[in-house]
């Protein structure tokens, strides 16, 4: 008698524009008979932040997504996640759920899984910045003690993995699935001269506090370049709160969220990037365009060779000495050779079938 063998269905869970990102990766692989279901979880969830990233890199619909009228409240938000794909899960009983990053979303989707005992896949697994106070930084460690395969994007995340006590054979380089990706991208000529820095703000150390944040944008505003600042919906949320006179910064241009692509050109036609993203940081290194990273810590390390990206939080009236700097070379192969999405199709099929 021959025994039908059950097909592998991987439920993957997004919820923020990098997520996003390194999905499509994965989307447009050849998924080797698998089943892929997406859930989105609606923690980026207004247009500039979600819906039109779908359309530019040609996502599917996702067959879930949740809706919850109270998203400001991110502890709710987050047992509101938790409860949602409980149920899905149940209804699906997927082979296994697949989890990106370290957001709010991974982790939700990671303790869903756990408590049906489900196995769970984390791609980006092993990055550590050695900031326990960043939710992130909490997030990604505690999905990697639940995971079943783990996705690395190189050595040194698996190096760091090892020295938590997690090994063997779950454990999987396969590089930077964010570097697939940019390679589709239409940006401006790298020879086209500059005549600002390109900027974003996100983490709540930077914004949430007003002199934190009126000291960024006071030091921005003095650079002899212009800077063209994109803002993210956090950060919006606080200048209005606080109440502060965007126009009295006049070396700044504000814009609204930009669009993947979007973000990639004017990345690429910036004289620098100044950030505390960590997709940014390794966007940057891509677009081989130095980057000033205002945080104390980067979980991406390796960007800080030969002074490609420079750590700065303090001291902030280094900002414009740190930009003129010399810096490069940059190592073409850094996080692998944009094949990362189908070799992790591959390890998930060599893991399940």
């Amino acid at each position: 008698m021959k025994i039908e063998q059950k097909r592998i269905k991987i439920i993957c869970i997004v919820g923020t524009r990098p997520q996003f990102i390194k999905h499509a990766a994965i989307e447009q692989c050849d998924h080797l008979d698998m089943e892929f279901i997406t859930v989105h979880t609606s923690q980026h969830y207004d247009d500039d932040m979600s819906d039109v990233f779908f359309k530019q890199l040609d996502i599917k619909t996702p067959k879930y997504q949740l809706i919850n009228e109270n998203k400001a409240n991110s502890q709710e938000h987050n047992e509101y996640m938790l409860k949602k794909l409980n149920e899905i899960f149940f209804n699906e009983q997927p082979t296994a759920v697949l989890v990106y990053g370290d957001t709010d979303s991974t982790l939700a989707g990671a303790r869903a899984a756990e408590q049906l005992q489900l196995p769970v896949i984390h791609v980006e697994a092993g990055l550590r910045s050695y900031n326990e106070a960043m939710q992130e930084e909490i997030n990604r460690v505690k999905t990697d003690q639940i995971s079943t395969l783990l996705l690395v994007p190189n050595e040194t995340a698996r190096l760091n993995l090892e020295r938590e006590g997690i090994s063997g054979s779950g454990i999987v380089i396969v590089g930077d699935v964010m570097k697939d990706v940019i390679g589709k991208r239409n940006t401006m000529s790298k020879n086209q001269k500059s005549t600002y820095h390109y900027a974003t703000l996100h983490r709540p150390y930077n914004v949430d506090e007003e002199r934190r944040l009126v000291y960024i944008l006071d030091t921005l505003n003095t650079l002899n370049q212009k800077v063209i600042l994109s803002i993210h919906p956090r950060t919006k949320s606080r200048i209005l709160a606080f109440g502060l006179d965007l126009d009295k910064f006049e070396n700044i241009n504000f814009i609204g969220p930009q669009s993947y692509f979007d973000n990639l050109n004017l990345m690429a036609g910036s004289t620098s990037i100044i950030t505390d993203s960590g997709g940014m940081q390794k966007e940057a290194y891509w677009l081989e365009k130095p980057c000033v990273t205002l945080r104390p810590e980067t979980e991406w390390r390796e960007t800080l060779v030969n002074q490609c990206n420079i750590l700065i939080y303090e001291n902030l009236e280094k900002l414009e000495e740190l930009i003129q700097r010399p810096f490069g070379p940059f190592d073409p192969d850094l996080y692998g050779d944009g094949c990362a999405a189908q070799k992790i199709i591959e390890s998930i099929y060599n893991r399940f079938q």
